[in-house]
């Protein structure tokens, strides 16, 4: 008999229920994440010889054990926090929240949900999430540093910078400025101490893109052949996406990173509303990408425009140009998928035959379809209850 452990993370310490097939609980425990409190959780857990691990947020906060569990051996699924929150609600605890009833949340949503991803520990994998997460924080410290310099560089010369601005662009500004008083000595010295931060972020960020590119490339995906997606992009894609075949079909993949609009129809009305759900990191890889394309004369551009043309707004039309992408992604990755298996790390595959944002055989289907219905396929870690 298969028994769930639900398990709710933290940073120093880790909350966990086990519970039978039936919901019944068999027991419950409180244990750190240091060395001592582990070898305690996994000593306490011993007895229950057929067990699966269900952690809430291995993306997040639960990765630590998540990956740890994975490396001595044992069958771990990913909870979504959003699923157990859901489950809590209608929990007969008024909603209340606190680490057993998370706990408790987390392994009913694991035994009630047949299809949660089971986590892998892929270290290439794990290098390219960490090295574009990294990516992501030097692009947001040089928009921070771009912002300070604009507003003191509007104090230093009427009406400013322009607003795309690039360091040597910003030295050449201040070369000719003479500063009269105290303020603006020391408003010029704060500039210049902004560009030199600025100068070393884009060395980084220069940097980190090289070796994110050298990554991509040998795990063999090409991905960046696409027109708007770059090594930052890639590395995302193929980090937090894992194993393709885990989707059953690109309208999956969609529903998954949130282009694919939900279905809000009531009676003869018909309409779709925007999901705010799934991997919003995705998402905006997806937007980034329809942006781009946007902005040069790309299949991406025609496919907007003739939305546009057929009645639809400009956010609307980008919209489903996302979900367009989404799936021109999932054909791209999915290709590059197979001739990994077949050629091992590292092969090139041709190109395939979805490659543009409109797709070249007539099968591409419609763009504003909703999320799919319930799912027929095999769980890759199914969990027996018998």
């Amino acid at each position: 008999m298969t028994v769930i452990i639900g398990m709710d993370p933290h940073k120093r310490s880790a909350t966990i229920e086990v519970i039978d097939p039936t919901g019944r609980v068999l027991a419950t425990g409180r244990y750190g994440t240091d060395a001592t409190g582990y070898a305690e959780l996994r000593t306490a857990t011993q007895s229950f010889a057929d067990r699966v691990w269900a952690v809430e947020g291995c993306n997040g906060i639960g990765r630590h054990l998540a990956h740890r569990l994975v490396h001595d051996g044992e069958i771990v699924i990913d909870v979504p926090a959003k699923l157990s929150a859901q489950v809590r609600v209608f929990a007969s605890g008024n909603g209340r929240k606190t680490d057993p009833v998370d706990a408790h949340s987390v392994a009913l949503a694991a035994l009630h949900a047949p299809n949660l991803r089971r986590v892998t520990a892929d270290p290439d994998l794990i290098a390219l999430g960490m090295l574009a997460d990294r990516r992501d924080e030097l692009g947001r410290a040089r928009t921070e540093n771009l912002c300070r310099l604009h507003r003191l560089l509007l104090e230093l010369i009427p009406g400013g910078a322009k607003t795309f601005l690039s360091s040597h662009q910003a030295r050449a500004l201040i070369a000719a400025i003479s500063p009269q008083d105290a303020a603006a000595r020391v408003r010029l010295r704060l500039v210049l101490e902004l560009i030199e931060d600025l100068e070393t972020t884009d060395r980084k960020i220069r940097s980190a893109d090289k070796e994110l590119r050298q990554l991509v490339l040998e795990r063999g995906s090409t991905l960046m052949d696409l027109h708007g997606i770059g090594p930052s992009s890639a590395a995302r894609l193929l980090a937090d996406t894992g194993d393709i075949h885990r989707f059953g079909n690109r309208d999956r993949f969609a529903s998954w990173n949130g282009t694919a609009p939900l279905d809000a129809s009531s009676g003869d009305q018909q309409r779709h509303r925007l999901s705010r759900a799934g991997n919003r990191k995705i998402n905006r890889v997806l937007h980034i990408m329809a942006i781009v394309q946007l902005r040069n004369r790309t299949a991406g551009r025609i496919y907007y425009d003739a939305r546009k043309a057929g009645g639809k707004t400009s956010m609307e039309a980008i919209r489903a140009l996302k979900r367009r992408l989404s799936n021109v992604v999932y054909t791209r990755m999915l290709a590059d998928q197979r001739n990994r298996e077949l050629t091992g790390p590292g092969g090139q595959s041709g190109t395939t035959t979805d490659s543009s944002a409109t797709g070249s055989n007539p099968h591409t289907g419609t763009s504003d379809k909703p999320h799919p219905g319930p799912t027929t396929q095999a769980n890759p870690a199914p969990i027996r209850t018998s």
